[in-house]
């Protein structure tokens, strides 16, 4: 198992900029040791004959057809409209 050094932790929290503590560089490093050594204990599994898989659950993709249908005509869009400029939406400026 490699070992984690303090010098790692502070090097990846400034990666991320994140400003630690020494109390706090000493749990992560501590915490990033553990995680490591699970991941050493998960390698050793027979992992042979499972297949590989995106997600847990069988998810099938339930497309609908297509249908077109009439939209709304411009009168009835606009009736609405909060504001409006000749047959247009009128909106605030935003620059």
């Amino acid at each position: 198992m490699a070992k984690i050094s303090k010098e790692d932790v502070d090097y990846i929290s400034r990666l991320a900029k994140i400003r630690l503590s020494k109390e706090e560089i000493e749990k992560y490093r501590r915490d990033l040791e553990e995680i490591l050594l699970y991941l050493e204990k998960l390698k050793a599994l027979p992992t042979e004959k499972v297949k590989e898989t995106s997600h847990i659950l069988p998810i099938v993709n339930r497309f609908r057809k297509d249908r077109v249908h009439k939209g709304l005509d411009q009168k009835t869009a606009l009736a609405n409209a909060p504001g409006k400029k000749g047959s247009y939406f009128q909106v605030p400026k935003i620059l």
